[in-house]
Protein backbone atom coordinates (compact mmCIF):
# COMPACT_ATOMS: atom_id res chain seq x y z
CA UNK A 1 0.00 0.00 0.00
CA UNK A 2 1.43 3.83 -0.88
CA UNK A 3 0.25 6.29 1.66
CA UNK A 4 0.41 9.91 -0.71
CA UNK A 5 0.56 12.86 1.17
CA UNK A 6 -0.31 15.52 -1.43
CA UNK A 7 -0.53 19.00 -0.30
CA UNK A 8 1.08 22.40 -1.45
CA UNK A 9 4.95 23.48 -0.39
CA UNK A 10 4.13 24.31 3.84
CA UNK A 11 1.55 21.95 4.52
CA UNK A 12 4.09 19.72 6.60
CA UNK A 13 4.00 17.09 3.97
CA UNK A 14 7.51 15.85 4.71
CA UNK A 15 7.74 16.46 8.62
CA UNK A 16 4.25 14.64 8.61
CA UNK A 17 6.09 11.66 6.87
CA UNK A 18 8.82 11.13 9.05
CA UNK A 19 6.30 11.22 12.29
CA UNK A 20 4.09 8.79 10.42
CA UNK A 21 7.27 5.99 9.87
CA UNK A 22 6.39 5.83 14.06
CA UNK A 23 3.15 4.80 13.57
CA UNK A 24 2.66 2.99 10.75
CA UNK A 25 4.15 -0.86 11.47
CA UNK A 26 6.40 -1.17 8.91
CA UNK A 27 6.76 1.71 6.73
CA UNK A 28 9.64 3.29 4.71
CA UNK A 29 9.55 6.60 3.43
CA UNK A 30 9.45 6.79 -0.75
CA UNK A 31 10.11 9.86 -2.09
CA UNK A 32 9.64 10.68 -6.01
CA UNK A 33 11.45 13.62 -5.70
CA UNK A 34 14.62 11.54 -5.31
CA UNK A 35 13.69 10.41 -9.01
CA UNK A 36 13.32 13.83 -10.46
CA UNK A 37 16.75 14.96 -9.01
CA UNK A 38 18.13 11.71 -11.02
CA UNK A 39 16.33 11.86 -14.13
CA UNK A 40 18.27 15.63 -13.97
CA UNK A 41 21.28 14.49 -13.95
CA UNK A 42 21.20 11.89 -16.68
CA UNK A 43 19.08 13.36 -19.59
CA UNK A 44 20.41 15.76 -21.18
CA UNK A 45 19.60 19.58 -20.04
CA UNK A 46 18.07 20.41 -23.33
CA UNK A 47 14.91 17.88 -22.50
CA UNK A 48 14.46 20.39 -19.24
CA UNK A 49 14.46 23.23 -21.47
CA UNK A 50 11.22 21.89 -22.99
CA UNK A 51 9.30 21.33 -19.42
CA UNK A 52 8.14 23.59 -16.53
CA UNK A 53 8.46 20.44 -13.49
CA UNK A 54 10.37 17.04 -14.02
CA UNK A 55 6.10 15.57 -13.04
CA UNK A 56 5.97 16.33 -17.00
CA UNK A 57 8.32 13.62 -17.94
CA UNK A 58 6.68 10.64 -19.32
CA UNK A 59 9.85 8.70 -17.67
CA UNK A 60 9.24 10.27 -14.14
CA UNK A 61 5.46 9.48 -14.03
CA UNK A 62 6.19 5.59 -15.21
CA UNK A 63 9.25 5.46 -12.81
CA UNK A 64 7.15 6.32 -9.18
CA UNK A 65 4.89 3.29 -10.14
CA UNK A 66 7.96 1.30 -11.38
CA UNK A 67 10.20 1.92 -8.32
CA UNK A 68 6.94 1.49 -5.64
CA UNK A 69 6.57 -1.94 -7.19
CA UNK A 70 10.37 -2.50 -6.88
CA UNK A 71 10.53 -1.05 -3.41
CA UNK A 72 7.19 -3.61 -1.99
CA UNK A 73 9.14 -6.24 -2.92
CA UNK A 74 12.20 -5.74 -0.64
CA UNK A 75 9.83 -3.92 2.36
CA UNK A 76 6.64 -4.34 3.80
CA UNK A 77 4.88 -1.59 3.49
CA UNK A 78 2.92 0.56 3.37
CA UNK A 79 5.21 3.47 1.63
CA UNK A 80 4.91 6.80 2.87
CA UNK A 81 4.92 9.45 0.03
CA UNK A 82 5.36 13.13 0.55
CA UNK A 83 4.37 14.27 -3.08
CA UNK A 84 2.70 17.14 -4.15
CA UNK A 85 0.53 16.03 -7.27
CA UNK A 86 -1.55 18.95 -8.61
CA UNK A 87 -2.35 17.80 -12.07
CA UNK A 88 -5.16 15.42 -12.19
CA UNK A 89 -4.62 13.72 -15.57
CA UNK A 90 -1.19 12.92 -13.27
CA UNK A 91 -2.83 11.28 -10.86
CA UNK A 92 -4.94 9.26 -13.25
CA UNK A 93 -1.69 8.26 -14.94
CA UNK A 94 0.08 7.36 -11.90
CA UNK A 95 -2.79 5.67 -9.26
CA UNK A 96 -4.23 4.02 -12.08
CA UNK A 97 -0.85 2.05 -13.20
CA UNK A 98 -0.37 1.26 -9.32
CA UNK A 99 -4.28 0.53 -9.90
CA UNK A 100 -2.99 -2.22 -12.23
CA UNK A 101 -0.51 -3.20 -10.57
CA UNK A 102 -2.78 -4.28 -7.34
CA UNK A 103 -0.87 -1.76 -5.22
CA UNK A 104 -3.78 0.16 -3.15
CA UNK A 105 -3.30 3.78 -2.66
CA UNK A 106 -4.77 6.14 0.44
CA UNK A 107 -4.92 9.81 -1.10
CA UNK A 108 -4.57 12.30 2.05
CA UNK A 109 -4.41 15.94 1.38
CA UNK A 110 -2.51 17.96 4.33
CA UNK A 111 -4.28 21.70 4.02
CA UNK A 112 -3.73 24.63 5.67
CA UNK A 113 -5.01 27.71 5.84
CA UNK A 114 -3.14 30.26 3.13
CA UNK A 115 -2.19 32.63 5.71
CA UNK A 116 -0.67 29.87 7.51
CA UNK A 117 0.84 28.81 5.06
CA UNK A 118 3.01 31.82 3.69
CA UNK A 119 4.12 32.17 7.16
CA UNK A 120 5.42 28.98 7.24
CA UNK A 121 6.98 29.52 3.31
CA UNK A 122 8.28 32.77 5.18
CA UNK A 123 10.37 30.96 7.66
CA UNK A 124 11.79 28.40 5.39
CA UNK A 125 15.44 28.08 4.30
CA UNK A 126 17.91 25.37 2.70
CA UNK A 127 20.09 23.47 4.67
CA UNK A 128 23.25 25.11 3.36
CA UNK A 129 22.01 28.58 4.95
CA UNK A 130 22.40 30.46 1.80
CA UNK A 131 20.46 33.60 1.76
CA UNK A 132 20.32 33.64 -1.97
CA UNK A 133 18.66 30.12 -2.12
CA UNK A 134 16.49 30.30 0.55
CA UNK A 135 15.30 33.47 -1.51
CA UNK A 136 14.89 31.35 -4.47
CA UNK A 137 13.45 28.57 -2.41
CA UNK A 138 11.05 31.02 -0.91
CA UNK A 139 9.72 32.57 -4.23
CA UNK A 140 9.39 28.96 -5.91
CA UNK A 141 6.86 28.03 -3.38
CA UNK A 142 4.67 31.22 -3.37
CA UNK A 143 4.54 30.72 -7.09
CA UNK A 144 3.07 27.44 -6.22
CA UNK A 145 -0.06 28.47 -4.14
CA UNK A 146 -1.89 29.73 -7.57
CA UNK A 147 -1.55 26.12 -8.82
CA UNK A 148 -2.75 24.38 -5.78
CA UNK A 149 -5.35 26.77 -5.27
CA UNK A 150 -6.73 25.85 -8.33
CA UNK A 151 -6.40 22.04 -8.13
CA UNK A 152 -8.38 22.02 -4.58
CA UNK A 153 -11.69 21.44 -6.04
CA UNK A 154 -10.33 17.60 -7.65
CA UNK A 155 -8.03 16.74 -4.72
CA UNK A 156 -10.75 17.35 -2.11
CA UNK A 157 -13.00 14.91 -4.26
CA UNK A 158 -10.52 12.61 -4.53
CA UNK A 159 -8.48 12.88 -1.00
CA UNK A 160 -9.07 12.60 2.68
CA UNK A 161 -8.70 15.91 4.17
CA UNK A 162 -6.44 16.82 7.22
CA UNK A 163 -6.30 20.54 8.24
CA UNK A 164 -2.89 20.77 9.58
CA UNK A 165 -3.61 24.87 10.13
CA UNK A 166 -3.36 24.36 13.65
CA UNK A 167 -1.71 20.86 14.33
CA UNK A 168 1.81 19.69 15.23
CA UNK A 169 3.04 17.37 12.69
CA UNK A 170 2.68 14.88 15.41
CA UNK A 171 -0.45 15.26 15.37
CA UNK A 172 -1.02 15.37 11.46
CA UNK A 173 0.90 12.43 11.57
CA UNK A 174 -1.80 10.29 13.78
CA UNK A 175 -4.97 11.87 12.20
CA UNK A 176 -2.88 10.55 8.86
CA UNK A 177 -2.69 7.22 10.57
CA UNK A 178 -5.90 6.94 12.25
CA UNK A 179 -7.24 7.55 8.24
CA UNK A 180 -5.30 4.73 6.79
CA UNK A 181 -6.86 2.23 9.74
CA UNK A 182 -10.08 3.01 9.06
CA UNK A 183 -9.44 2.95 4.92
CA UNK A 184 -10.10 6.68 4.52
CA UNK A 185 -8.80 8.01 1.24
CA UNK A 186 -9.01 4.61 -0.32
CA UNK A 187 -9.09 5.26 -4.19
CA UNK A 188 -11.83 3.10 -5.99
CA UNK A 189 -9.85 3.26 -9.48
CA UNK A 190 -11.17 0.30 -11.36
CA UNK A 191 -8.01 -2.06 -11.55
CA UNK A 192 -7.02 -2.73 -15.44
CA UNK A 193 -4.45 -5.51 -15.43
CA UNK A 194 -1.25 -3.71 -17.80
CA UNK A 195 -0.88 -5.83 -20.59
CA UNK A 196 1.69 -7.98 -21.53
CA UNK A 197 1.46 -8.61 -24.74
CA UNK A 198 -0.55 -7.02 -28.04
CA UNK A 199 -4.32 -6.42 -26.92
CA UNK A 200 -7.19 -6.21 -29.30
CA UNK A 201 -9.67 -3.43 -28.05
CA UNK A 202 -13.27 -2.23 -29.30
CA UNK A 203 -14.64 1.23 -28.72
CA UNK A 204 -17.97 2.17 -29.79
CA UNK A 205 -18.70 6.03 -30.95
CA UNK A 206 -21.89 7.16 -29.95
CA UNK A 207 -23.94 10.54 -31.12
CA UNK A 208 -26.37 12.96 -30.03
CA UNK A 209 -29.14 14.56 -32.17
CA UNK A 210 -26.51 16.83 -33.46
CA UNK A 211 -23.65 14.59 -34.53
CA UNK A 212 -21.27 15.45 -31.36
CA UNK A 213 -19.80 11.96 -30.17
CA UNK A 214 -19.47 11.34 -26.85
CA UNK A 215 -16.43 11.21 -24.76
CA UNK A 216 -15.73 9.46 -21.62
CA UNK A 217 -13.52 10.14 -18.98
CA UNK A 218 -11.15 7.69 -17.11
CA UNK A 219 -9.93 7.43 -13.35
CA UNK A 220 -7.52 5.44 -14.17
CA UNK A 221 -5.82 6.66 -17.07
CA UNK A 222 -5.30 10.34 -18.69
CA UNK A 223 -7.04 12.06 -21.04
CA UNK A 224 -10.85 11.47 -22.35
CA UNK A 225 -11.64 7.97 -24.63
CA UNK A 226 -14.40 6.31 -26.22
CA UNK A 227 -16.87 3.94 -24.46
CA UNK A 228 -15.26 0.34 -25.16
CA UNK A 229 -12.18 -1.33 -23.68
CA UNK A 230 -10.20 -4.93 -24.21
CA UNK A 231 -11.45 -7.84 -25.73
CA UNK A 232 -11.86 -10.75 -23.38
CA UNK A 233 -10.11 -14.41 -24.98
CA UNK A 234 -12.42 -15.77 -27.08
CA UNK A 235 -15.15 -13.29 -27.51
CA UNK A 236 -16.62 -11.42 -30.65
CA UNK A 237 -15.12 -8.23 -30.53
CA UNK A 238 -18.63 -5.98 -31.38
CA UNK A 239 -19.95 -8.40 -28.42
CA UNK A 240 -16.86 -6.40 -26.46
CA UNK A 241 -18.18 -3.34 -27.67
CA UNK A 242 -21.81 -3.83 -26.60
CA UNK A 243 -20.55 -5.20 -23.37
CA UNK A 244 -18.46 -2.08 -22.38
CA UNK A 245 -21.20 0.08 -23.32
CA UNK A 246 -23.93 -1.56 -20.86
CA UNK A 247 -21.22 -1.75 -18.17
CA UNK A 248 -19.69 1.93 -18.56
CA UNK A 249 -22.83 4.07 -18.93
CA UNK A 250 -26.11 1.42 -18.26
CA UNK A 251 -26.55 1.67 -21.96
CA UNK A 252 -28.22 -1.84 -23.76
CA UNK A 253 -27.50 -0.85 -27.54
CA UNK A 254 -30.37 -2.26 -29.58
CA UNK A 255 -28.53 -3.13 -32.24
CA UNK A 256 -24.91 -4.32 -33.40
CA UNK A 257 -22.90 -1.91 -34.16
CA UNK A 258 -21.30 -1.37 -37.48
CA UNK A 259 -17.43 -1.00 -38.31
CA UNK A 260 -15.67 2.02 -38.79
CA UNK A 261 -12.20 1.58 -38.52
CA UNK A 262 -9.71 -1.10 -37.91
CA UNK A 263 -6.34 0.67 -36.69
CA UNK A 264 -3.10 -1.50 -36.12
CA UNK A 265 -1.75 0.81 -33.32
CA UNK A 266 2.09 -0.30 -33.50
CA UNK A 267 4.19 -0.83 -30.06
CA UNK A 268 5.71 1.82 -28.25
CA UNK A 269 7.00 0.85 -25.32
CA UNK A 270 6.14 0.19 -22.41
CA UNK A 271 2.88 -0.63 -24.19
CA UNK A 272 2.46 -3.72 -26.96
CA UNK A 273 0.08 -2.32 -29.17
CA UNK A 274 -2.25 -4.46 -30.92
CA UNK A 275 -5.40 -3.67 -32.72
CA UNK A 276 -8.08 -1.01 -32.44
CA UNK A 277 -11.81 -1.37 -33.49
CA UNK A 278 -14.47 1.46 -33.82
CA UNK A 279 -17.70 0.76 -34.06
CA UNK A 280 -20.42 3.15 -34.90
CA UNK A 281 -23.10 3.00 -32.36
CA UNK A 282 -25.35 5.57 -33.93
CA UNK A 283 -27.60 7.99 -32.08
CA UNK A 284 -28.82 8.25 -28.44
CA UNK A 285 -32.02 9.10 -27.82
CA UNK A 286 -32.39 12.15 -25.37
CA UNK A 287 -34.36 9.92 -22.47
CA UNK A 288 -31.24 7.89 -22.92
CA UNK A 289 -28.23 10.36 -22.66
CA UNK A 290 -30.28 11.19 -19.15
CA UNK A 291 -30.50 8.14 -18.20
CA UNK A 292 -26.10 7.66 -18.95
CA UNK A 293 -24.58 5.89 -15.67
CA UNK A 294 -21.30 6.42 -14.65
CA UNK A 295 -19.25 3.71 -12.73
CA UNK A 296 -17.37 6.29 -9.78
CA UNK A 297 -14.42 3.49 -9.98
CA UNK A 298 -14.33 3.51 -13.28
CA UNK A 299 -15.02 6.90 -15.77
CA UNK A 300 -14.91 10.79 -14.09
CA UNK A 301 -17.24 11.95 -16.40
CA UNK A 302 -18.22 12.30 -19.95
CA UNK A 303 -19.68 14.67 -22.47
CA UNK A 304 -20.64 14.91 -26.12
CA UNK A 305 -18.01 16.92 -28.05
CA UNK A 306 -17.67 18.38 -31.95
CA UNK A 307 -15.36 17.10 -34.02
CA UNK A 308 -12.83 20.14 -33.83
CA UNK A 309 -13.72 19.92 -29.81
CA UNK A 310 -12.50 16.07 -29.61
CA UNK A 311 -9.16 17.04 -31.15
CA UNK A 312 -8.33 19.49 -28.32
CA UNK A 313 -9.49 16.54 -25.79
CA UNK A 314 -8.22 13.36 -26.99
CA UNK A 315 -4.68 12.03 -27.12
CA UNK A 316 -3.18 12.38 -30.67
CA UNK A 317 -3.55 9.19 -31.40
CA UNK A 318 -7.01 8.53 -30.39
CA UNK A 319 -7.88 11.75 -32.04
CA UNK A 320 -6.12 10.31 -35.05
CA UNK A 321 -8.44 7.35 -35.07
CA UNK A 322 -11.65 9.21 -34.28
CA UNK A 323 -10.77 11.17 -37.36
CA UNK A 324 -10.76 8.56 -39.71
CA UNK A 325 -13.40 6.67 -38.49
CA UNK A 326 -15.59 10.31 -38.44
CA UNK A 327 -15.06 9.86 -42.58
CA UNK A 328 -15.57 6.28 -42.83
CA UNK A 329 -19.09 6.89 -41.20
CA UNK A 330 -19.73 9.46 -43.45
CA UNK A 331 -18.68 7.20 -46.28
CA UNK A 332 -20.77 4.35 -45.04
CA UNK A 333 -17.38 2.40 -45.51
CA UNK A 334 -14.89 0.99 -42.93
CA UNK A 335 -11.06 2.21 -43.08
CA UNK A 336 -8.18 -0.30 -42.19
CA UNK A 337 -5.57 1.44 -40.54
CA UNK A 338 -2.22 1.25 -39.73
CA UNK A 339 -0.46 3.23 -37.47
CA UNK A 340 -3.23 5.70 -37.89
CA UNK A 341 -2.54 6.25 -41.43
CA UNK A 342 -5.11 4.43 -44.40
CA UNK A 343 -3.68 1.35 -45.91
CA UNK A 344 -4.91 1.16 -49.82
Amino acid sequence: MIVWLNGTFGAGKTTTAHELLDLLPGSTLYDPELLGSGLRLMLPAKRFEEIDDYQDLPSWRRMVVDTAAALLTEVPGPLVTPMTLLRQEYRDEIFGSLAARRIPVRHVLLHAEETILRERIAGRTEPQGDPEADASLRRWCLEHLGPYTGALDWIRDDAHVVDTSRLTPRQTAERVAEAVRTGAGACDIVQTPEPTAETLAAGVLLFDDQDRVLLVDPTYKPGWEFPGGVVEPGEPPVHAGIREVAEELGIQLSRAPRLLVVDWEAPKPPGFGGLRLLFDGGTLPDERIRSLLLPGAELRDWRFATEAEAETMLPPVRWNRLRWALRARERGCPLHLEAGVPVG
